[in-house]
């Protein structure tokens, strides 16, 4: 007699079918609800402008920015960088008189934080009128 309990020589398995249908299913899902989009670089163009020249009027500042963020106002270079030093140089260059013109330049490579404090500075300043130049388009492109 043999008394000795006969031990199951079967190893419980993972199914892993199941498993691979069901990420198969989910991964299908993501892939037809996500929106792909890109992430690139914009190309922008800056403004150019074809039309006459306007007659010089009397009330106008130049305000200049480089590419590396300075100022000149009327073509007299500003000591440092702030808005408040260009606010006061836009004060007393357009002598307290709100209907002078501000022309903003700016170079194409200046940074936009530069050009907004510009605006902040005439904003400041009570100067409303503001106005960018533009070079004119080359004819040889």
């Amino acid at each position: 007699m043999n008394f000795r309990r006969t031990v199951a020589a079967d190893e419980p398995e993972i199914n892993l079918i199941p498993f691979i249908d069901v990420l198969l299913v989910v991964l299908i899902f993501l892939m037809l609800s996500t929106t792909y989009s890109r992430f690139t670089e914009l190309q922008v163009n800056l403004p150019t402008a074809d039309a006459e020249k306007l007659k010089d009027r009397p009330r106008e500042l130049v305000v200049s920015v480089s590419g590396d963020g300075r100022y000149t106002v009327n073509r007299q270079a500003l000591e440092g960088r702030s808005v408040e030093a260009l606010t006061a140089r836009l004060k007393e260059a357009s002598g307290g008189q709100a209907e002078t013109v501000v022309i903003v330049t700016a170079d194409a490579v200046a940074a936009h934080q530069s050009v907004v404090n510009v605006l902040d500075a005439a904003r400041r300043a009570g100067l409303a009128r503001i106005t960018f130049a533009a070079q004119t388009p080359q004819r040889g492109r």
